[in-house]
């Protein structure tokens, strides 16, 4: 099982993230994939291994739900449909290196899932110079979303001046955006919205050790 990166659509999310800096690829992922993904995170969610998803990492994380309020659980590849979408993953850093020669290194990813009331106010998932998170991906998980549940991704210009786009949370769709230029945010969700955020990074490492920062 693998993404239909056919040359029509390599070429259009190419263009795409080089001309706008985002990309919004409907039916990217099959039913059958997005189904076990969301099987699994219903059962961790019943099992209580959701974790409360903070702002920063290291000495700088911390909680705020005045910030977001999603629960998390990182994707290790331990699970037949987890490797499956890594590997799905790995072809399309392929196509992205050897296109724009990122020099994306490895890829991170996990569940995140909202609860009704829940949302996620604008942000940037990576900062400029920083050389870290280059490639922002969104995979979601949710079957015959309807418009009035809310949850949209929101995508925003540079400068936040405008909105870019609405990305509505159904099934199979990916959205594909650079980390460092579009700022975001996800619309108070109304219904019970479940997602795979993942980031492609560039090898920042330093003596070997890869930098653990955003």
């Amino acid at each position: 099982m693998s993404l239909d990166l056919t040359p029509k659509i390599v070429d259009q999310l190419l263009d795409a993230l080089v001309e706008q800096g985002w990309f919004e690829w409907p039916n990217a992922v099959s039913d059958e994939l997005c189904q076990a993904l969301l099987e699994e995170v219903e059962t961790y969610d019943e099992e209580g291994e959701l974790q409360r998803a903070g702002i920063g990492r290291g000495d700088v994380h911390q909680l705020n739900k005045d910030i977001r309020r999603d629960q998390i659980k990182w994707i290790d590849g331990l699970t037949v449909a987890q490797n499956v979408y890594l590997q799905q993953m790995a072809q399309l850093q392929y196509q992205l290196n050897q296109a724009l020669f990122l020099g994306l290194f490895e890829y991170e990813c996990h569940f995140a899932v909202y609860k009704q009331g829940d949302f996620y106010k604008k942000h940037l998932d990576s900062f400029r110079g920083r050389a870290n998170r280059m490639v922002t991906t969104v995979l979601y998980l949710n079957p015959d979303w309807q418009p009035e549940w809310g949850g949209e991704l929101i995508l925003y210009n540079e400068d936040s001046s405008a909105k870019l786009a609405v990305v509505t949370p159904e099934m199979g769709k990916l959205a594909i955006f650079m980390s460092e230029q579009i700022p975001h945010e996800v619309l108070v969700t109304h219904h019970p919205r479940v997602s795979i955020a993942g980031w492609f990074r560039c090898n920042s490492s330093i003596g070997g050790n890869i930098d653990p920062a955003f």
